[in-house]
């Protein structure tokens, strides 16, 4: 099922959430999330789950710069990259899947001030999924080409491209969906 949201609501276009969907994060400013009596159950995992894909996407994008200034060998790069984008597309792709099963529509229905926040969510995750197959298809490139040279370099430039593009949607998506989830969950419990 597409989703589809107004213009400037686009994950590549929007800076935030509006202001009409950040009424419980005002309530519930980060600073305060961890002395919330509700944080310790699902808002701390969530938020593990979000920081896991932060440091997978930083290692991947770090390890393509090692490439770039010559201190990583593509002998080296590959079996990482191999492992890395493999664990980020399937745990993306699981927590995703998760979600949009799951708990979005259950918390969907504890404010309804936020349903529009979920299907800006919800698009987001169909924007997201292609570019996780372009993740994919990047990373059988990479790994199917030179190991070493020039064509290397030239091959990691491009990866690495890709990665700041992905990166900088995903922290995008990981930010608004976090300022969204876990002030429903600090105010309304664990579902």
């Amino acid at each position: 099922m597409s989703v589809v949201v107004e213009p400037g609501l686009k994950l590549s276009e929007r800076q935030g959430l509006p202001d009409a969907l950040r009424v419980l994060l005002e309530q519930h400013p980060r600073a305060d999330w961890g002395q919330n009596a509700h944080f310790h159950g699902l808002s701390a995992y969530w938020l593990d789950r979000h920081l896991l894909f932060r440091r997978i996407q930083l290692a991947l994008t770090a390890d393509a710069q090692a490439v770039l200034d010559r201190e990583l060998s593509g002998e080296d790069w590959h079996p990482r990259l191999a492992r890395l984008a493999q664990m980020q597309v399937s745990e993306l792709h699981g927590h995703h899947m998760i979600e949009d099963a799951q708990y979005f529509p259950i918390l969907r229905d504890r404010d309804r001030r936020l349903v529009r926040g979920f299907d800006i969510l919800d698009a987001d995750h169909e924007a997201l999924d292609g570019h996780l197959i372009d993740l994919i298809t990047a990373t059988r490139e990479a790994l199917t080409g030179p190991r070493d040279g020039g064509k290397l370099i030239d091959m990691a430039a491009g990866f690495h491209r890709h990665l700041l593009g992905f990166g900088r949607l995903l922290e995008r998506h990981l930010d608004d969906e976090e300022d969204l989830i876990v002030p429903v969950l600090l105010e309304y419990g664990d579902p």
